[in-house]
């Protein structure tokens, strides 16, 4: 199966194509590994079958290098993770850790994760959707093109497991101002915050360098985890 051509429908998104620099090794690893961890947009899948086995199913969205992906796939082997993303150079780094590193327990979308949502993941079968740093569009007039709107939280709803949850986090308070209130107006979900606002990382959230960074110099990080009912 060759690396698949993008075709996106016109509507409100939460992303820009960006073309990015690609490297020589990324290149190679969307040449030479696709085939081995790549999913088509286009195909119906039984992720059972996919990952050989049977357990539970967790999706990233935006995940960025894959840094973090290949952090938690490797410390949690019993887990099968799927990742989305749009952005070429991103997708071939995290096919590089794949292959480095043999974690077979990952699989790889390279669309719009609206779509794959709508389309690919059936109802009740996601034990977790992670959305770590999605893009916060911090001018007023973007807002609209934020991830996280009530018609994106009753999707997740539907994917989720009973019992599954949706953890978000961002470094923009404004952002996750927006985020709680959008998420504590779902019925389908409860804020697991004692607070019921915000939670302290969990371990299995790795930190980002540039998180690292930002906190070192004081900036803050909202973690959001909502649980289905």
């Amino acid at each position: 199966m060759s690396f698949p051509e993008k075709i996106f429908l016109p509507r409100i998104r939460s992303f820009i194509r960006r073309q990015g620099r690609i490297t020589q090794g990324q290149q190679l690893a969307l040449a030479n590994y696709w085939e081995k961890y790549g999913l088509d947009p286009t195909a119906d899948y039984d992720f059972a079958r996919v990952f050989g086995r049977h357990a539970p199913l967790y999706v990233e969205i935006g995940f960025g290098n894959g840094d973090n992906l290949a952090r938690m796939a490797a410390a949690n082997p019993d887990k099968n993770y799927i990742g989305i993303e749009v952005h070429r150079p991103g997708v071939g780094h995290l096919l590089l850790q794949l292959e480095q590193h043999s974690l077979d327990n990952v699989r790889i979308y390279c669309h719009d994760a609206i779509e794959i949502f709508e389309q690919k993941i059936t109802d009740n079968s996601v034990a977790g959707v992670y959305l770590f740093f999605p893009d916060p569009w911090p001018k007023k007039k973007h807002h609209k093109r934020r991830l996280v709107r009530p018609d994106f939280v009753e999707l997740v709803v539907r994917k989720l497991t009973s019992g599954g949850y949706f953890h978000a986090a961002t470094d923009w308070q404004n952002y996750a101002e927006n985020m709680l209130a959008v998420l504590t107006a779902e019925t389908g979900m409860s804020n697991i915050s004692n607070t019921d606002d915000y939670c302290e990382r969990p371990g299995y959230r790795p930190l980002t360098k540039f998180e690292q960074r930002g906190l070192r110099l004081g900036h803050g990080v909202w973690d959001l985890i909502f649980k289905k009912e």
